[in-house]
């Protein structure tokens, strides 16, 4: 029988347990809902004067590069200078073998002289034929007078039909050698004019050749650096063959290709007289804005930026990150760019520690002296003295409660 009764004991000594412990057991305390805080970083802002920057990528080029053609067809002679080396003003680039070149001014000089001959010679001939012409004019008149006289004996008689041909052929020789010595004489000018056009034409091609053969000695006409050598001592060229280039190392140029937002205030600040200069990226260099290309596409219009002082180690073709320095402004306020929200908007820490959001003007970066980069901005409702929130809150919207991190870490801008 008891073992009957045994699990049913069981079971009711478990219930009275459970009804025990559930009697006995301590109230759970009252849950309170409290609002989530983020954990943010400000700075105090202090709106100022500062001097935004433009970065850009240029490319170095070399607007005097002049390149050196072969003047005469000719061999190399002398090539004393090798890629990349300084010359001066003065120095030997590279030059023609002399005995290509003296032929060359021999029969240049020739031509000339063969045509001052010629002239003379006409001259001679003009003044033969003048006197000439005076002889043969007083025969033609002799032989006039001859015909008339057998022409009136042949009327009378007393003279055959063939002494009056023979007059009359005699006229008409005497008539034709005066006629052949006319145009001769007529045409003197015409011939003089040939003449001395063709010594024109000779002497300015002497000209020209003897400054071929001055030139077939090249020499640097600046301080500079020799590039893009083409031949070498003993190569065959001809005429206008390009042989090698320089360029000075002082006036190298930097292009580079300036937004299209930023092109009506720099172009204003240039008429207004105004020195803009860029400084490059580690190496020192410093850069100053002197003009815009006249040609601009979608992408901005390139600006030519001079090197200022003595080019270093810059080459033409390099690219050149440099960082223009644009007006000052004033009543800007250089932030972390991590504060900036979109394109122009930031937060600010109001007095109940909660998130406001401001739309601010977006004016440009700047450099600390530590060499950090920070956005400068302007906005009417940015005031001295407010909490301007630095970290960037995936979440942020006005309203969203904030604490600050560090209150030490309040700083200036």
């Amino acid at each position: 029988m008891f073992r009957k009764l045994l699990p049913l004991l069981i079971i009711v000594v478990g219930i009275a347990g459970f009804l025990l412990l559930k009697a006995t057991r301590p109230e759970p305390a009252e849950v309170v809902a409290t609002e989530r805080s983020w954990l943010v970083q400000v700075q105090e802002v202090r709106p100022a004067t500062a001097t935004p920057v433009l970065p850009l990528y240029g490319e170095v080029v070399a607007p005097d590069l002049q390149t050196v053609t072969a003047t005469l067809s000719g061999r190399i002679g002398q090539m004393p200078v090798r890629e990349g080396v300084r010359v001066t003003a003065g120095d030997v680039l590279v030059s023609l073998d002399e005995e290509d070149v003296a032929p060359v001014l021999a029969q240049a000089k020739a031509q000339v002289a063969d045509l001052e001959a010629q002239i003379q010679s006409e001259q001679v001939r003009y003044r033969n034929d003048r006197r000439s012409l005076e002889s043969e004019m007083a025969i033609l008149d002799n032989a006039r007078r001859q015909f008339q006289r057998i022409d009136a004996l042949v009327a009378r008689n007393l003279a055959s039909q063939e002494n009056r041909e023979a007059a009359t052929d005699a006229l008409a020789r005497a008539e034709l050698t005066v006629r052949t010595r006319e145009k001769s004489v007529a045409e003197h000018p015409a011939r003089l004019l040939s003449l001395e056009a063709r010594l024109a034409q000779a002497r300015a091609s002497l000209a020209a050749t003897e400054l071929d053969s001055e030139r077939a000695t090249a020499t640097a006409p600046f301080d500079g650096i020799v590039t893009n050598l083409q031949v070498a001592a003993g190569d065959q060229v001809s005429p206008g063959q390009a042989l090698l280039s320089v360029y000075p190392s002082r006036g190298l140029e930097v292009r580079a290709r300036v937004p299209q937002m930023y092109l009506r205030e720099l172009t204003r600040a240039l008429a207004a007289g105004h020195l803009l200069e860029a400084q490059a990226d580690g190496s020192g260099h410093r850069f100053e804005l002197i003009r815009f290309a006249g040609l601009s596409d979608p992408a901005g219009t390139e600006a030519v930026l001079r090197v200022v002082g003595d080019a270093g180690e810059l080459r033409p073709g390099a690219l050149q990150p440099l960082t223009l320095s644009r007006l000052p402004r004033d009543q800007v306020v250089a932030i972390p760019f991590s504060a900036l929200y979109g394109a122009d908007s930031v937060y600010v820490l109001d007095d109940d520690n909660r998130m406001q959001r401001l739309s601010v003007e977006r004016v440009g970066e700047a450099h600390r002296d530590d060499g950090r980069r920070r956005l400068l901005i302007a906005s009417d409702d940015l005031k001295a003295g407010m909490k301007l929130i630095t970290t960037h809150l995936p979440n942020a919207v006005t309203g969203l409660k904030v604490r600050v991190a560090d209150e030490a870490g309040v700083s200036g801008s």
